[in-house]
């Protein structure tokens, strides 16, 4: 049994967060039931690579494990009267339509908490329920960009830079979606009722900051560019190798400073701390020292030095090569349903529990799979409803 084991989650979600939220949850036991349209475009569950002998990509086998899936067009009476029947089983729910759109199709929490009263529902956006932005579109750039982290990151020479991580999907709208659901789970055990969770990528951005977002609250200094503490304002910084690789130098307290000093030989620079009087001078005297060496010839000194120094790694290197992430099993090996002796290799959960571990019970179906066995165990005529495009 897993530590969500009798959680049962209807899950609305396209595209990366909400997917990637009722992942985590499946992953630590969860049973999660995706719905979806079958004439509906998603991004991301067609992006990257095919699994090979398959019409099944590898986000979709990834965001879809342990998962079931079917169809349903929202648009008919009778699916939204599917939906009134699951909720009674699969009572919370996560949503990432717009604002207003699950209240028009008939199925806002207002309207199901009367059904149910122990629903959770969950409301994913980027920017929230309320507000004059509440309607408007947005990606995870936007969200980034409208929080203020992005005015102070990057060079002064090229202002902001992209990042292939989506920082307000993942690390705000999946976390937060997680977060606000087992926070809701834990109160309907206290009180038997359910709640509505309202989150949005741009509040959970707002946060991310963090150091300098405190301060300029409070004193009104606006951070700048490589001006700060941990955006290029000392020596906390990346640094090319003479192989064009990258090291990263993360020496920040005292002790680490000093002992990243004396590896590059440098016992001089000690007593100017890592942010020293004249940074931009001292940054590019280390910058031409990690020029005089390979990447592989500083990883070895900085793996015999504790100064929080560690190499730039590619994605064959990190998730198939680091002994790190291999000891920490973040690289699992998933069966592929429906195809017999297929192993598909998949990043894993981080949350690490002692006594029910998460479990990769399969990787994604293809989508719509369960639609008849949901329908019928519902008791309902799945070749009636089809013909009425019920599941269109």
């Amino acid at each position: 049994m897993g530590s969500l084991d009798g959680l049962k989650i209807l899950d609305f979600s396209t595209l990366l967060p909400g997917p990637y939220a009722s992942l985590m949850l499946a992953d630590m036991g969860a049973e999660v039931l995706k719905i979806s349209s079958a004439g509906k475009y998603d991004l991301v569950q067609d992006y990257g690579a095919r699994i090979e002998g398959t019409d099944i990509s590898a986000c979709q086998a990834w965001l879809g494990r342990n998962k079931k899936t079917m169809f349903l067009n929202l648009k008919t009476p009778e699916a939204l009267q599917i939906v009134r029947q699951l909720i009674m089983e699969y009572d919370i729910i996560l949503e990432q339509f717009r604002p207003g759109v699950m209240q028009k199709l008939g199925l806002g929490y207002d309207t199901l908490r009367e059904i149910n009263p122990r629903l959770i529902y969950c409301s994913l956006t980027g920017y929230g329920q309320t507000g004059p932005l509440r309607d408007a579109a947005g990606h995870d750039i936007n969200y980034m960009s409208r929080s203020g982290i992005i005015s102070h990151a990057g060079r002064q020479e090229g202002g902001p830079s992209l990042m292939n991580f989506q920082i307000a999907d993942i690390a705000v709208g999946s976390l937060n979606s997680v977060i606000g659901i087992l926070a809701a789970v834990y109160r309907r055990e206290q009180t038997g009722r359910g709640q509505y969770i309202d989150i949005a990528m741009l509040d959970g951005c707002v946060p991310f900051n963090s150091l300098d977002g405190a301060d300029f609250l409070v004193s009104g200094r606006q951070p700048e560019r490589e001006g700060q503490l941990l955006n290029g304002g000392c020596m906390y910084d990346y640094y090319e190798t003479s192989d064009g690789g990258y090291m990263s130098v993360g020496a920040l307290e005292p002790k680490f400073w000093a002992a990243f000093c004396r590896a590059i030989g440098r016992e001089d620079l000690i007593s100017g701390t890592v942010r020293p009087d004249n940074t931009p001078a001292v940054k590019e005297e280390i910058r031409g020292i990690f020029r005089t060496r390979t990447r592989e010839e500083w990883t070895k000194i900085f793996s015999e030095t504790d100064a929080c120094v560690q190499p730039v790694l590619d994605l064959r290197e990190a998730l198939l090569e680091d002994e790190q992430i291999r000891a920490r099993e973040m690289v699992v090996e998933v069966g592929l349903p429906l195809h017999e002796d297929v192993k598909v290799k998949q990043m894993g959960t981080a949350v690490r529990l002692s006594e029910t571990p998460c479990e990769y019970r399969h990787a994604g179906y293809p989508l719509g799979h369960h639609t008849r066995e949901i329908i019928e165990s519902l008791g309902l005529d799945y070749e009636a409803l089809a013909a009425r495009g019920v599941f269109d």
